[in-house]
């Protein structure tokens, strides 16, 4: 019995174990159960995770606007992603086939190679470039290259690059650098000089270009923060006071500045400069500097100068002219002025002297009257040229009296000159009420009656004047012109002439020559044949005459006699080639007694013919030089009175 419970107990306590143990070992196995469900759980989200993170990385490579590249080191491309392809403008396909130096600029490659290899060889750890593509295009772009290690064996990976297009900003640095260097060769060579400076007293310098030296005389650095010296002290100390208002107006209404105005140099010199500027304003509209350009217009103060000098007098004189005249009369026309008195003075025989003597000697008349005029004037006095030959003096009070004094004074300094000779006349404004016009016209009238009483003696002494000159320079002579003169007369009473004709014809015997004055004396002289070049000279003679005849009164009835006395009847002479009754009677009787003349007495340029023989030259040259009827009614009174 007590075995058998004994049994019966120990089975039951068997039991009781194996039940714990199963409980105990359920327990543990729900537990673990459980875990490796989590654990399942976990890696699958985990996995989850991956898969995500990996597609997201994925989006990342190839959506990414930065060029990623997988290389090795044989220089080539493994794998890119499409920023990369869009950056070169080739496929991955065409990059992958491409050894990377055959897309970089040739520029670029040995620069490059050099990093590479040293990157390669662990010499270096990494490696960053700026340099260019080359796309299928041709088209340039400028990329920043950062590369780095990277070892994936399974895909023969050996390094990574980060591929950023940089083109715009090269580009921009570009123009950014060439605006630096525009704006630096610009100011180098700028005519003037640039700055920036306070808005102080003394203007001081915060920047001063180059062209500061040029125009001052100090070197830039002198200027700068008043060194050695100021801006403002620069300035002449008469504009000092009114630049720095000026300044004041123009900044109050936010507006450009333009002045000119001198400073004074290193050198002591005075140059006139010229400033545009404007302000440089803060937010609040305060002034925090001055910017702006001065130039040198020294040069284009010197032309201005000169152009009024120019504008308002006689060249040739130095004295006022007429332009001047004309503005001193409108402004002087003042009753503080009064009496004004106006003399005007005209030179007797200009044109003469021009035609005779040329206009050099004119000039020198001229000179001769305007220093004998300044030399009796006053400080007050205004002495102008107001035309040719016209002169005019203005003399604010001064009286009637006092002019023709100032007259007397003029003709007697004038009378001691040779062949100069002025006829003046003057006249008064006494009262305001009177016009200055009429007194203008008052002594132009007083001069024009003056210029008639001493006109016609004048005349008559520069023509025996300018006889004497003929005979000096040329082979006339008086005994030349006498015989002329019988010979003229003779025919012209056998040809019935009137009196005023054979007048004329005695003048002409005399002058018709004159033009031979204004040809040179080496020519005039010469003994043996003239060159074509000295004929030509020669031959201008009678236009020459012409025009001193017609720029004297005395002269006028005869000029287009002694311009046509060289025309031949068959119309070969010259100067107009005249023919026949075309030229003037007196020039055809003249053309005949010159030559018979010419060649019965002694010439340097040709041997002395006989009466006969003349006579006979005449007979023969008749139809062709000379007038038939002129040589045959020669011919007849030379007979009669031989």
């Amino acid at each position: 019995m007590f075995i058998f419970d004994l049994s019966i107990f120990l089975q039951g306590k068997i039991f009781y174990y194996h039940g714990i143990i199963v409980l105990i070992l359920f327990v543990v196995g729900f537990i673990l159960l459980m875990k490796a469900i989590k654990t399942i759980k976990k890696l699958k989200l985990d996995n989850e995770r991956l898969i995500k993170r990996g597609k997201y990385l994925v989006a990342i490579y190839n959506q990414v606007p930065i060029g990623v590249i997988f290389g090795n080191d044989k220089h080539k491309l493994v794998d890119c992603n499409p920023m990369f392809e869009k950056i070169t403008g080739r496929s991955k396909k065409e990059l992958r086939s491409l050894s990377w130096k055959e897309y970089t600029h040739p520029d670029d490659v040995m620069i490059e190679m050099e990093l590479f290899w040293k990157f390669v060889n662990k010499e270096i750890n990494y490696y960053n470039i700026t340099k260019r593509y080359i796309k299928a295009n041709g088209e340039i772009v400028w990329v920043n290259l950062s590369m780095a290690p990277i070892e994936i064996q399974s895909l023969a990976i050996t390094h990574i690059g980060i591929v950023q297009d940089v083109t715009e900003r090269v580009l921009l640095d570009q123009a950014l650098k060439e605006s630096e260097r525009s704006k630096a060769t610009l100011l180098k060579n700028l005519p003037g000089m640039a700055y920036r400076c306070h808005y102080d007293r003394s203007w001081t310098m915060e920047f001063v270009s180059d062209g500061c030296y040029e125009i001052t005389g100090y070197k830039p650095e002198s200027l700068l923060y008043n060194r050695d010296i100021s801006y403002n002290d620069l300035i002449c100390p008469e504009y000092q006071e009114y630049l720095w208002n000026k300044w004041g107006e123009i900044l109050a209404k936010k507006e450009y500045f333009k002045n000119e105005y001198e400073i004074i140099t290193a050198s002591g010199e005075r140059k006139w400069v010229y400033e545009q500027g404007c302000g440089v304003y803060d937010e609040d509209g305060n002034v925090i500097a001055i910017e702006g350009l001065v130039i040198d217009i020294s040069q284009q103060k010197q032309r201005e100068a000169h152009i009024r000098y120019l504008n308002n007098h006689d060249l040739l004189t130095g004295l006022y002219n007429r332009h001047y005249f004309e503005e001193t009369i409108s402004r002087i026309d003042a009753e503080p002025n009064l009496p004004i008195s106006i003399i005007i003075g005209d030179i007797n025989g200009l044109k003469l002297v021009n035609e005779a003597y040329g206009t050099d000697k004119g000039d020198e008349l001229l000179n001769s009257v305007a220093k004998i005029l300044k030399k009796y004037c006053q400080e007050a006095d205004i002495l102008t040229r107001i035309g040719g030959d016209e002169f005019a003096l203005i003399l604010p009070n001064t009286s009637y009296q006092d002019a023709q004094e100032r007259i007397r004074v003029i003709e007697q300094a004038c009378s001691k000159h040779h062949n100069l000779s002025l006829s003046l006349g003057c006249a008064t404004k006494k009262t305001k009420f009177e016009l200055i016009s009429n007194t203008i016209k008052d002594a132009e009238d007083n001069m024009l009656l003056n210029k008639l009483l001493k006109s016609h003696s004048f005349h008559s002494n520069l023509i025996a004047s300018l006889k004497a000159t003929l005979y000096a320079k040329s082979q006339e002579t008086d005994e030349h012109a006498q015989r002329l003169i019988k010979y003229s007369q003779l025919i012209g009473k056998d040809l019935n002439l009137s009196e005023t004709t054979l007048n004329e014809l005695e003048l002409l015997c005399t002058l018709h020559d004159i033009g031979k004055i204004g040809i040179d004396d080496r020519i005039l002289k010469k003994a043996g044949p003239l060159t074509n070049e000295e004929w030509e000279q020669m031959k201008r003679h009678p236009e020459i005459g012409y025009r001193i005849a017609m720029a004297s009164p005395e002269l006028r009835a005869i000029a287009p006699y002694i311009l046509c006395h060289h025309e031949r009847w068959d119309g070969s002479g010259y100067p107009q080639g005249l023919k026949g009754e075309e030229i003037p009677l007196t020039s055809r009787i003249i053309a005949v007694i010159d030559a018979f003349d010419a060649m019965t007495n002694e010439r340097c340029y040709q041997a002395t013919k006989s009466f006969e023989e003349a006579i006979q030259e005449l007979k023969d040259c008749a139809g062709t030089q000379f007038d038939p009827h002129i040589v045959n009614a020669f011919i007849k009174v030379f007979t009669e009175i031989n």
